[in-house]
């Protein structure tokens, strides 16, 4: 999943159009993509993978220039911006397809995630332990097209701005130094 200027990595913590909309504004992101993965289902659909029988989680595929951003950087927003230690939800989003997830592209990305869960919770970052899986990423299938930039296409949808706006608060707050307009 990865070269020089293209590596990849694929994180489920809660409702893609909260994850994509974080995501889509750190430098070195190239693309982002929301979709499922962790299932068993085949070309599963949004209401099948919401109505949580697939197994797959929300999830977010992003393609990023690790020579901009790295792995770390990226798992350090992530961790940052849901809450890893409910088991299966976020805020009022319930289910297993809302789980804090991790799909690993190799083992590299599989050691990596692992080490920064131990120290986040050696640390104690968190009230409660991490219960974020990491899963190997078999297959991914990319949500139905309205599902993508859902934010930034819907920002006055109710859910929108209520659920997206802190998220992003917190990025801009922590974060910045990673934006894609820092610096301009």
């Amino acid at each position: 999943m990865s070269n020089d200027k293209n590596a990849g990595a694929v994180f489920g913590g809660g409702c893609f159009w909260c994850v994509e909309a974080v995501f889509d504004e750190l430098r070195g992101v190239h693309s982002v993509v929301s979709g499922y993965a962790g299932g068993t289902t085949k070309n599963p659909t949004y209401e099948q993978v919401c109505g949580g029988r697939t197994g797959h989680a929300e999830v977010i595929k992003i393609a990023f220039d690790p020579g901009q951003i790295s792995f770390r950087d990226l798992t350090t927003v992530f961790f940052a911006t849901h809450d890893p230690t409910t088991l299966n939800r976020q805020g009022n989003d319930a289910g297993t397809q809302y789980r804090s997830a991790i799909f690993y592209a190799d083992e590299d990305q599989k050691q990596e995630a692992a080490a920064f869960i131990k120290e986040l919770d050696e640390a104690k970052t968190f009230k409660n332990s991490i219960v974020t899986t990491l899963e190997p990423l078999t297959e991914f299938y990319a949500a139905e097209d309205y599902h993508q930039k859902y934010f930034a296409n819907n920002p006055y949808q109710p859910y929108c701005q209520y659920m997206i706006p802190p998220k992003l608060n917190k990025l801009h707050k922590q974060f910045s130094q990673l934006l894609k307009s820092h610096g301009k």
